[in-house]
C-alpha cells in the first residue's frame, strides 16, 4: 500500500511516526511518503519537506508568509498526483489540510484525517466542508466524537489520545543521565521562534526570583543553538537540553508551559505546571474574537474545569508566573489536587487502549476497501 501523510507541526510529527511505526507493523512492504519531521523519517517515511520550513504561526505570521504557504499548496497537489497515494493522510494542521483535502476529494483520492482541526474552538463552519470532503475522521479528544455526532450528525472514530503510550513508554525506559544536582524547573517555550521570542524572556526572568533551583529550557528542534544563547547568556541558574524534552519532564520538580499539546504532556508525565500564552498584539485580538472555548490548555479543556493555571496574554507576565510557581513548589494541598486531577487525565485518555495502533489498523482496513 501507499501512503502520503501531511503533519506540519512538531506534535504532529511525533504522533505520525507513531502512526507510521504501527502501519509498518500491518504492512511492512508499505511505501510512505510524508510532509512532517525527523521522527517521521526516522520511522520509515520518506520526508517530502520539514514542518520547520510549514510552521507559521498566528494571523500576522501567516498573512507575511502567504505566498510561501500558496507555493507549498501547489508543490504539495502535484507531489501527491506523482505519487498516487492508496490513502492520504492528513494530520491535524487544518489551515493547509483542509485545503488539500477539498483538492484530492475533486481527484477521487481516499483521504483519512487523523486528529481533528480544534473546529469546536473556532471556525466550525468547517465543518460542513470537512464532511463533505473526508472519508473517515479520527479523534484523540473524548469529547469530540459526541461534539461531531450530537451538533453535526457525523460519526468520527475516537481511538484515545497517543500520548499517553509515548508518555508511558518513556518512563519504563531506566534514565541515568541527570541534568543538575538542584531541583529543576523546565521550560518548555514552543517550536516556533515568533513565540519563543514572545514568552521565553519573561520565563528566563523568573528564574531571578528562585536561585536554589536549576531553570533548563527545552529546545525546539529545528531552531539552531545561537538563537537560544543570546537569551540564556545573562541568567546564572539557567540551562538548556536539546531533543531531551521527556528527560527533562520526568526529572522536573513543576514547568511553565507555552499553550498546546505540550501542557498535555507535561500532565501525563506528573509534572505541576502553569501554562502561558503570549501573541501578537494582532494575533491575540483577532483570537479573542474568534475562540469560543472556556480554557486554552488542552488539560482543562478535557476535563471541562480549571486544572492548571493558565496565564494568557498581558497575564503572563513575571509577577504573576512568579506567584504560581511558588504554589507549585510549596502548596502541598494544591500538589496533591492536581495530582489526582492528573491520575483522572490519564485514565479518560487511555480507556480505548493504544491510539496509534488502532488509528493505523482502522486506516489499513479501510485502504484495503477499494
Amino acid at each position: 500500500m501507499k501512503y502520503y501523510i501531511i503533519a506540519g507541526e512538531a506534535s504532529g510529527d511525533l504522533h505520525g511516526s507513531n502512526l507510521i511505526k504501527e502501519l509498518k507493523k500491518l504492512d511492512a512492504s508499505a511505501v510512505i511518503r510524508c510532509w512532517g519531521g525527523d521522527k517521521m523519517q526516522q520511522a520509515g517515511g520518506e520526508l517530502v519537506k520539514h514542518y520547520r520550513d510549514l510552521a507559521f504561526m498566528g494571523f500576522a505570521e501567516v498573512i507575511k508568509n502567504i505566498s510561501t504557504i500558496l507555493q507549498n499548496l501547489k508543490f504539495c497537489k502535484k507531489d501527491i498526483e506523482q505519487f498516487q497515494p492508496d490513502t492520504l493522510i492528513l494530520i491535524d494542521y487544518p489551515g493547509f489540510n483542509l485545503r488539500i483535502a477539498k483538492w484530492a476529494k475533486q481527484k477521487g483520492l481516499r483521504i483519512i484525517y487523523y486528529i481533528s482541526p480544534q473546529v469546536w474552538a473556532w471556525k466550525e463552519n468547517r465543518v460542513k466542508m470537512m464532511k463533505e470532503t473526508i472519508d473517515k475522521m479520527i479523534v484523540i479528544l473524548p469529547f469530540e466524537k459526541d461534539y461531531f455526532k450530537n451538533k453535526w450528525n457525523w460519526e468520527v472514530e475516537y481511538v484515545g489520545h497517543p500520548l499517553v503510550e509515548v508518555v508511558e513508554s518513556q518512563q519504563s525506559i531506566v534514565h541515568s543521565l541527570r541534568f543538575s544536582d538542584k531541583s529543576i524547573i523546565a521550560l518548555l517555550p514552543g517550536s516556533r521562534k515568533q513565540e519563543i521570542l514572545k514568552k521565553l524572556p519573561v520565563m528566563l526572568e523568573v528564574s531571578k526570583a528562585f536561585p536554589s533551583y536549576q531553570f533548563i529550557v527545552a529546545k525546539a528542534p529545528g531552531v539552531n543553538d545561537d538563537f537560544y544563547s543570546s537569551l540564556l547568556d545573562p541568567y546564572n541558574n539557567v540551562s538548556a537540553v536539546s531533543g531531551k524534552t521527556y528527560d527533562l519532564l520526568m526529572q522536573a520538580k513543576a514547568a511553565l508551559v507555552t499553550s498546546g499539546t505540550a501542557t498535555l504532556e507535561t500532565a501525563l508525565f506528573g509534572v505541576p505546571e502553569v501554562v502561558c500564552y503570549k501573541g501578537s498584539f494582532l494575533s491575540y485580538e483577532i483570537g479573542k474574537r474568534l475562540v469560543k472555548v472556556k480554557f486554552i490548555s488542552l488539560v482543562n479543556l478535557i476535563m471541562d474545569k480549571l486544572v492548571v493555571k493558565e496565564l494568557i496574554q498581558h497575564d503572563m507576565n513575571v509577577k504573576n508566573l512568579e506567584h504560581e510557581l511558588h504554589e507549585l513548589l510549596t502548596n502541598e494541598k494544591r500538589i496533591a489536587e492536581l495530582k489526582k486531577d492528573y491520575a483522572v487525565l490519564k485514565n479518560v485518555l487511555s480507556e480505548k487502549g493504544n491510539a496509534s495502533s488502532k488509528a493505523a489498523q482502522l486506516i489499513h482496513d479501510l485502504t484495503l476497501r477499494k
